[in-house]
């Protein structure tokens, strides 16, 4: 059972505090329940921690790697592993703030960078969840990703209705551990509501499934402060 434990959490770049500036504390609760979340990961005493999230290509990064939150007005590289020799491959925005969360942990595993198309279908989700599944004896997956972003007239994707019954699914099967609703997820409607997370929540979903055993979930926190909904959610196995 090479799966041992895994997190949900989202990658919003307003998440790191250098970027968002004065309006770091409206994002308190959310930081701190991602925090939470990476905590019980590593409780779980992994020796990997796969960081999956949405990115140009599906498939793992070779180390050296690093994230540049450049593009959002910061001076700040996040490199996947402290004290690599040199910057090497460019990480995505989802695992340039999966990197950041972890390295506010004193313990760091192994870690390696794995990104999914937003258009993942099943095939290629079920093969990279035997890859990820596969990349150590115990291992823990930090899974990255965004719920819908038409939460609202000011939301990036405008108002959409469909969105919020879609957010209230996923939030009910990430703290059920509902490994069937996750893979049911529709990847059209996925992509006409701006959804950034639907193929790492199946990837999680087939890992979980091909480690075999139950699954208990928890879900930390469920909010859309900006019109795109945010989760965070930690998974153990029963």
């Amino acid at each position: 059972m090479p799966l041992v434990a895994a997190a949900v959490c989202p990658h919003p770049p307003l998440l790191v505090p250098e970027v968002a500036g004065a309006a770091a504390s409206e994002l308190d609760d959310l930081r701190a329940a991602c925090d939470l979340a990476v905590r019980r990961l590593l409780a779980a005493d992994p020796d990997a921690v796969v960081l999956l999230g949405v990115g140009p290509s599906t498939g793992p990064i070779r180390p050296p790697a690093t994230g540049s939150l450049q593009p959002w007005g910061v001076d700040l590289d996040v490199p996947l592993a402290p004290g690599q020799p040199d910057r090497g491959a460019v990480l995505p925005l989802s695992l340039t703030v999966g990197a950041w969360l972890l390295a506010r942990h004193a313990e760091r595993p192994a870690v390696t960078a794995v990104p999914v198309t937003a258009d993942a279908g099943p095939v290629e989700v079920a093969a990279l969840a035997e890859q990820v599944a596969a990349a150590g004896d115990r291992v823990a997956l930090l899974v990255l990703g965004d719920g819908s972003a038409c939460r609202g007239e000011k939301a990036p994707g405008y108002d959409d209705q469909r969105s919020l019954p879609y957010d209230k699914r996923v939030a009910a099967a990430l703290a059920e551990a509902d490994l069937d609703a996750l893979r049911d997820l529709d990847a059209g409607l996925s992509a006409q509501l701006k959804v950034a997370g639907r193929a790492s929540w199946q990837v999680l979903a087939e890992a979980a499934r091909s480690s075999g055993g139950g699954w208990r979930g928890e879900l930390l926190h469920d909010s859309a402060p900006y019109g795109v909904a945010y989760f965070v959610a930690s998974w153990e196995r029963a």
